[in-house]
């Protein structure tokens, strides 16, 4: 499922505002003293409640996805599918390549090697 312009937008939008903020502060366009923070007890135990909060929030939401990936009946994916039907049936070909091979009565490891030293190794 592919995410929406709307939602990859306002993704976007979140990073270049944390981008500004990190940069008004490292250039101390605005600062919050560090006196004001702990010198008001209020204001530190709600910013400490609020970080806990949010913390516990993304770890609830980060368990829930690791618990479905994990949980999910995942088997291959169709890509994966089509390249391990491919696999056998190159192994066919192979098969009847060598059969025929062996009806000529010509060596399959001697046409085999033959085969290599013309593409230089590459099957």
């Amino acid at each position: 499922m592919r995410p929406s312009r709307l939602v990859i937008l306002l993704w976007v939008l979140l990073i270049v505002v944390l981008l500004v903020v990190e940069v008004a502060e490292i250039t101390h366009v605005f600062t919050l003293p560090i006196q004001s923070a702990i010198g008001d007890p209020l204001a530190f135990v709600f910013a400490l409640v609020f970080t806990t909060i949010l913390a516990l929030v993304g770890a609830i939401f980060i368990g829930i996805y690791v618990t479905q990936r994990i949980m999910s009946p995942s088997g291959f994916t169709p890509f994966e599918e089509e390249m391990l039907k491919m696999r056998q049936e190159i192994s066919t070909v192979r098969e009847s390549v060598d059969r025929i091979e062996a009806r000529l009565g010509r060596d399959p490891a001697e046409t085999t090697a033959e085969a290599d030293r013309r593409t230089g190794g590459r099957t």
